[in-house]
């Protein structure tokens, strides 16, 4: 089956069911991709950043929300 014939069918497939534990599986994939996608575009400075704040949360190194909204004065 070409990739065409594969599409039509899964579309079948999803507008035929009722099942929202299906479409909802069906969008996580789609997400998880789109995430994986996002981070490969991430240069690797961003990359580190970010595994460096998960690292920090994690540990516990972090500042309440109230504490940073006083020193923003917001």
């Amino acid at each position: 089956m070409n990739i065409q014939a594969e599409k039509l069918e899964i579309m079948r497939l999803v507008l035929e069911t009722d099942n929202q534990g299906i479409l909802e599986s069906i969008k996580r994939v789609f997400y998880k991709n789109e995430n994986i996608s996002q981070w490969n575009s991430l240069s690797e400075y961003e990359k580190e950043d970010i595994l460096e704040g998960i690292e920090d949360h994690e540990k516990g190194n972090t500042i309440p929300y109230e504490e940073v909204l006083k020193e923003l004065k917001i």
